[in-house]
């Protein structure tokens, strides 16, 4: 039975529905992006323990999961990119943080610039999110996001040099 609101029975009926959910970050009635968005900060600080190559490994293996999830729960919710659906910005701010320098500065200046392009969807991700469907598309739209937010901080760095790392 479709919901448009998920509630915490949603949330634990089904494994998909906690992913992409964000385990429960999605539930927030404000702002479930931004939240989701937060909890990609514990992955990347737990990922910068690992080589390199694992980071990588986990950070695309949760962007394989998130397909699934999200495919899943958008199609139990009855809604194909439901806001409380946040695992896509989980995983694209993981990897941002990845990419910038392991600072206060960086990561923040990271957040406030993958949240600006993932809300504001600037071509092609507002194209994207609205041409590729199910998981997929869900995915796919944050980690343009992501990129974008990546290539922005890194302009910045270059005209500020010694400011942002």
């Amino acid at each position: 039975m479709p919901t448009a609101n998920p509630d915490a029975p949603f949330l634990v009926s089904h494994p998909a529905h906690f992913i992409a959910l964000g385990g429960g970050a999605g539930l927030v009635p404000k702002a479930p992006g931004t939240f989701g968005t937060l909890l990609g900060f514990p992955l990347a600080w737990a990922s910068l323990q690992m080589p390199g190559w694992a980071a990588w490994l986990s950070v695309g293996a949760a962007f394989l999961l998130g397909v699934w999830a999200c495919e899943r729960c958008g199609r139990d919710l009855g809604v194909a990119d439901h806001g409380a659906m946040v695992w896509d910005e989980v995983v694209a701010m993981w990897g941002v943080l990845l990419l910038v320098p392991l600072s206060w500065v960086s990561w923040l200046a990271a957040f406030a610039l993958f949240r600006f392009f993932d809300i504001a969807k600037p071509f092609p991700i507002g194209w994207l999110d609205r041409k590729v469907k199910g998981g997929l598309g869900v995915m796919l739209d944050d980690a343009l996001a992501a990129a974008y937010a990546v290539l922005a901080l890194r302009v910045m760095q270059y005209l500020l040099p010694g400011r942002l790392s």
